[in-house]
């Protein structure tokens, strides 16, 4: 019995699709097919000594006990997960600031994962944790097998060090849950038929007691058929204790409502932003960012207001961030009495720290630090309802991360942590340039590579160009050392269907617009080789998920463009996406296959449905999946790989069994993993006379 056969349901595209077979998940039929194709790459890639000694290489740079372990504060205790050679499935560890603050930390091992799996005979990976405050006695531990999205969920004692005998314990699924108090949880997760949502996620909200069976937890709301998602949480801010529910209507769209205090079943409040608009409540401020017009400001701006005068009907706003051409709001980050704001200007990061005041004119803002050019900052860790102390990372492509630590309005913060410089920065540098898309859009990109080049040579670009996620500087070691030091030249594109220019950047790619973000991509290729950066038949491409719907668009759109092309965990059948896994919950980006208005476009966009045997040929592709994928699902690689070599095109495939969306659970997996597409695309991109 397989974990899905989705080719069990009626659709118009099984007689069409000769290869809906690969994409039962763990069929013996297809699980053996996978084999093959696995013994095939290995066969091709890894078997000689060159392969070993890059693999040896990426794995220690990624087990390099010089790495920032960055932490999250639990009260006075910093928390970390950390992954080596002596813990290949991590430790949760906790240290203290005063320790932290040390070359050599003393860590105190809270849960061993390698010792857990091995008691239990699972693979278990980090999902993550909720720590109940003020006191920070216990923790909901959430454990997923082998990387998958969906976990179990276990309580956690955080003074006896050991899971708690009869606590909260939820079963596999896509759970959410967190904290009321000692004794209650939100929680979300599958109570069986009409509990989740069609893309897999929990669209009831409960209560759950301490000590009842979960079947019985209160059902407080419930999300429509149709929705995403349905999302509960316990604001336990001092003087603000309050309960939230989120409605996810679809990805770009949801509902805030506020619930009764009494805790009574009464209807919550909607909080009135509107639907495509960010929202957050932290003490007495509500925080709207709309990605449309509203109320006379512009999308993308970052909008402050009293939360109970808003309640009440107010509708002054204090400004807080205006976009422009070049710049865009990149996040905020709350600490007891003050607000880091981050932006990007053009696509580098500014930070600063503002202060509310009396009335929509009374914030005060100053800068928070200077941001080298060509970087990014970001805050990771405050703890907003204690102190103004905050922790942010600076990094870029040459430039190892430095984190420092600080109190907002308190002066220029200290210096913690200095990462390790792990390849060789000398003759190296960083440029920006801007390439012109097909209807003169102007499009970012970095290239990291020699500053005296004579000439084109090996050249890696890297993109994404969707769900609003933006492509900024940060320091890779794994692509210093197995791209740059070998003399390799690195490149990543800012297309649209990000954010790198707010929400506006985001919108022009989305839907039957996805080809927009393809042509940027195309353009900045075709920008290279006119600057004689690269060839064509020198410059490599790679992306993941939805970088990985990226690759394959360029493959089969623009394969004179290109020398080699990698998709990491990628979408490639866009008429079938809605039907698999998580797949429906990304309709509001891509479009629905099953609304003729949107199929065609769909299927001008679907690499799968674009593969040809005629026209000019393919460069040779590395195709990249895992067997515990629960996002995006393997049959979306599996069958592009059956297809293409169906045609005679050049492709390899390997499928990790373990790894979910990410590919990798350890450090081993990631080091076999970066070794195949660096061995792949080296030797395509530099063949041997």
């Amino acid at each position: 019995m397989s974990d899905e056969d989705p080719s069990a349901a009626p659709s118009r595209d099984s007689a069409a699709d000769p290869y809906l077979w690969l994409e039962d998940i763990t069929g013996e039929a297809a699980l053996g097919w996978v084999r093959e194709r696995n013994a095939e790459t290995v066969t091709a890639l890894a078997g000689t000594p060159a392969f070993k000694v890059l693999e040896s290489g990426v794995r220690e740079v990624l087990d390099d006990d010089g790495r920032i372990p960055y932490v999250a504060r639990r009260g006075r205790h910093l928390y970390n997960f950390w992954q080596d050679a002596d813990h290949v499935r991590g430790l949760w560890r906790r240290t203290t600031l005063e320790e932290y603050r040390k070359d050599r930390p003393a860590w105190e091992p809270v849960l061993d994962l390698d010792a857990l799996a091995g008691a239990e005979g699972e693979k278990w990976a980090w999902a993550g944790s909720r720590v109940l405050g003020p006191e920070h006695r216990r923790a909901l531990v959430m454990l997923s097998r082998d990387g998958a999205d969906a976990c179990v969920v276990r309580e956690f004692d955080l003074e006896t060090l050991e899971f708690v005998e009869g606590g909260f314990e939820v079963a596999e699924a896509r759970t959410t849950i967190g904290w009321i108090d000692d004794d209650r949880v939100w929680i979300g997760t599958d109570f069986g038929p009409g509990s989740m949502s069609e893309s897999g996620y929990p669209l009831q909200v409960r209560r759950w007691r301490r000590g009842t069976p979960l079947k019985d937890a209160e059902l407080v709301y419930e999300g429509r058929p149709c929705d995403i998602s349905a999302t509960g949480w316990h604001d336990d801010t001092p003087g603000f204790e309050r309960d939230f529910v989120h409605r996810q209507i679809d990805f770009w769209n949801g509902e805030l409502f506020l619930r009764p205090r009494d805790g009574s079943a009464a209807e919550p409040e909607k909080i009135d932003v509107p639907d495509d608009a960010g929202a957050s409540v932290h003490r007495e401020w509500l925080l709207v960012a709309p990605k449309s017009p509203w109320l006379g400001h512009e999308a993308g701006s970052l909008l402050a207001f009293d939360f109970d005068a808003f309640r009440a009907g107010e509708r002054e706003a204090a400004v807080l961030f205006t976009p422009d051409e070049h710049t865009a709001l990149a996040g905020w980050s709350w600490t007891r009495h003050h607000l880091i704001l981050t932006t990007h200007a053009d696509v580098s990061s500014r930070m600063e720290i503002l202060t509310p005041g009396p009335g929509p004119d009374g914030w005060l803002r100053a800068p928070l630090a200077d941001v080298p050019p060509l970087s990014t900052a970001s805050v990771t860790c405050t703890d907003p309802d204690v102190s103004d102390e905050y922790f942010l990372n600076v990094s870029g492509y040459l430039q190892p991360s430095t984190l420092y630590r600080g109190t907002a309005g308190g002066g220029a913060g200290e210096s913690v942590k200095q990462g390790r410089a792990l390849f060789d920065t000398a003759g190296l540098a960083v440029r920006q340039y801007f390439a012109l898309s097909a209807d003169g859009t102007r499009v970012p990109y970095f290239v990291v590579g020699p500053e005296d080049r004579p000439g084109p040579g090996p050249t890696l670009m890297y993109g994404y160009g969707g769900f609003e996620i933006s492509m900024v500087p940060g320091y890779s070691a794994v692509t210093g050392r197995a791209w740059l030091a070998r003399g390799g030249t690195y490149v990543v594109a800012g297309i649209r269907g990000g954010h790198e220019y707010g929400p506006s950047w985001h919108k022009a790619a989305l839907g039957a617009d996805r080809v927009r973000a393809f042509e940027d991509f195309a353009a900045v290729a075709r920008d290279l080789t006119a600057r004689g950066i690269a060839t064509p038949a020198q410059l490599g491409i790679e992306g993941g998920s939805n970088g990985g719907l990226l690759m394959g668009a360029m493959l089969t759109r623009y394969p004179e463009l290109f020398g080699a092309v990698v998709s990491h965990v990628p979408l490639m059948d866009m008429l079938r996406f809605h039907r698999l896994l998580a797949g429906a919950s990304w309709i509001a980006e891509y479009g629905d296959p099953d609304d003729p208005a949107d199929r065609p476009h769909l299927e001008d966009i679907s690499p799968y449905h674009r593969v040809r045997a005629e026209g000019a040929p393919y460069p040779p592709l590395l195709l990249l999946t895992s067997t515990r994928d629960d996002r995006v699902h393997p049959g979306h690689a599996r069958k592009m790989a059956a297809r293409l070599r169906e045609h005679g095109h050049p492709v390899l495939f390997h499928e990790h069994i373990g790894g979910g969306h990410s590919g990798a659970t350890d450090h081993g997996q990631t080091a076999f993993n970066e070794a195949l597409v660096h061995t792949f695309l080296w030797e395509r991109l530099t063949p041997r006379r």
